[in-house]
C-alpha cells in the first residue's frame, strides 16, 4: 500500500510482536539530517501503534521528503496506511 509520503509492505510473522524495517534513500532527501528525521518520525509512530501491527513484519519506504512543518500530515498518512494494513490482515486477503 502507498500514498504520497510512504509505501508500506507487511507480511505475517511467527513472532508475537511487530518488527519494523525502514528504507530512506538519498533520492528521498539528499541531506542526512532530513533522512534521520524521517526515520525518527516513522520509528516513533510505529512504537506508539504496535498494537495495530502485532504479528507482522512491516517495511516502510519513504517516497517524499518532509520536514517539521509537514510532519503532521506525513504522520497521519503513515497512520492511515498502518490501519489499512491491519484491515487487510483481519480480512486475510491481499489489498
Amino acid at each position: 500500500m502507498s500514498n504520497d509520503y510512504f509505501q508500506v509492505l507487511g507480511k505475517p510473522s511467527q513472532l508475537p510482536q511487530a518488527r519494523l524495517g525502514l528504507v530512506v534513500g538519498k533520492k528521498t532527501d539528499k541531506r542526512a539530517v532530513g533522512r534521520n528525521y524521517i526515520k525518527r518520525t516513522v520509528r516513533e509512530l510505529f512504537r506508539q501503534n504496535t498494537d495495530l501491527l502485532l504479528g507482522l513484519d512491516v517495511v516502510v519506504r519513504s517516497r517524499k521528503p518532509f520536514e517539521r512543518n509537514d510532519g503532521a500530515a506525513a504522520r497521519l498518512a503513515l497512520l492511515s496506511l498502518f490501519k489499512r494494513l491491519k484491515q487487510c490482515r483481519a480480512l486475510s486477503s491481499h489489498c
